[in-house]
């Protein structure tokens, strides 16, 4: 495969995933990478009109662009057709943003918002290099793999999704923050951080997030059993996403202030709550468990980080493969597996008594070490770094 390259300027990049912290989120670790390997280098993000990456992108200092591609609906819905016409109008646009920018290479993180700007670069000889980050590849990826350079995996055994020698098994990458929060991992440091999120430095704390656009189950089962835990002395971070926090957070302060007497006291366990949280690596080290939904990056992070976990597998994905992701950290006993549908009952006499366990949570921890690749961002860097040098 031919790419557009031309050694006597500087690298140009696309990069495209969204729709969700999961997609987007490796994108951007993989972008400050290359920053770091290419200083030179103009990037470019291409993500969904109207989805988190157009606000999320940003932030991180890097230009995006906007395509009005929409996901499909899963049933037989009129809007399908609205559909199919922006999916058309997104492949055109990209195909003219291909010859504009003319990128040295395009890289894919998955999910809808990355299919037109990865099939037109794959099929007209640029430079394509994928991300998969789940055990069962999502549909844009295996669409594309076909004429991709290189597929990165965050999962081994991915012979069944894409052709033999095209891919290998790098990992997910991890944030930059996340790998070295490693490295600030001790008692002081915990402590100051705790701190800063208002709690109490003594008592446990409990990092519970359902990814970046929240998870209504693990916020339901938390809302009910906020005083089962306070008096459990065990504080709680928690990043709730945008639509739980619209219509809960003054739920949540008003008990709060009714139940003064288990949250209001001096020495009482202290409860933070924000749609969303930016230093993740700030609320991993002030905890002692984390509750999650098991996408592949979540899985991925709380790996590096070395915390129990409690997960939570979404069933509103595609082909279950939140299950199939947490059913690996679960079946090599580095973490404690509860469904969906019984979250409500279990989940937090499950966290409590993983808390209450040391010795599990010390396990979990050597265990979560073993399965760990802090280094899947370079590795990925290293293998476009290789394609480029190959021409594609």
């Amino acid at each position: 495969m031919t790419s557009a390259n031309n050694h006597s300027k500087p690298n140009k990049f696309i990069l495209s995933g969204g729709g969700t912290g999961g997609h987007i989120f490796p994108a951007v670790a993989i972008a400050k990478a290359l920053q770091l390997r290419y200083p030179d280098a103009v990037f470019l993000f291409v993500g969904a009109l109207g989805k988190m990456e157009m606000e999320k992108v940003p932030k991180e200092g890097f230009e995006i662009v906007g395509m009005p591609i929409e996901g499909l609906k899963r049933s037989l819905s009129p809007r399908n057709l609205v559909v199919a016409l922006k999916t058309l109008q997104s492949f055109w646009k990209a195909k003219k943003l291909l010859n504009q920018f003319k990128p040295t290479a395009v890289i894919g993180t998955g999910g809808y918002a990355s299919l037109p700007i990865c099939f037109m670069a794959a099929r007209n000889g640029y430079t394509t290099l994928l991300q998969e980050q789940n055990g069962f590849a999502g549909l844009t990826n295996r669409l594309v793999a076909g004429k991709a350079t290189h597929i990165c995996c965050g999962f081994p055994q991915m012979d069944n999704f894409f052709p033999t020698g095209k891919w290998s098994f790098t990992g997910n990458p991890v944030r930059q923050n996340i790998i070295d929060m490693v490295e600030r991992d001790n008692p002081t440091n915990q402590a100051a951080v705790r701190a800063r999120f208002g709690l109490q430095t003594d008592l446990p704390v409990v990092f519970v997030t359902g990814g970046s656009l929240g998870a209504r189950t693990i916020n339901e089962a938390l809302f009910a059993g906020l005083i089962t835990l306070a008096k459990a002395g065990v504080q709680v971070i928690w990043q709730m996403g945008l639509p739980f926090a619209k219509s809960h957070s003054e739920a949540i302060n008003q008990r709060i202030n009714e139940h003064g007497d288990v949250f209001l006291q001096e020495c009482s366990p202290r409860i933070f709550h924000a749609p969303f949280i930016y230093d993740m690596d700030d609320a991993y080290l002030a905890s002692d468990v984390v509750i999650s939904r098991a996408g592949a990056i979540s899985i991925s992070e709380i790996a590096v980080v070395g915390r129990a976990a409690v997960l939570v597998p979404s069933p509103n994905v595609t082909d279950d493969h939140q299950t199939k992701n947490a059913r690996v950290l679960s079946d090599l006993g580095a973490a404690v597996l509860v469904t969906d549908k019984l979250a409500p009952e279990t989940l937090i006499t499950e966290t409590l008594a993983l808390l209450k366990d040391t010795k599990k949570r010390a396990e979990m921890q050597e265990k979560l070490k073993g399965i760990a690749k802090p280094s899947a961002t370079e590795t990925i860097v290293n293998i476009i770094e290789a394609c480029l040098q190959k021409g594609g």
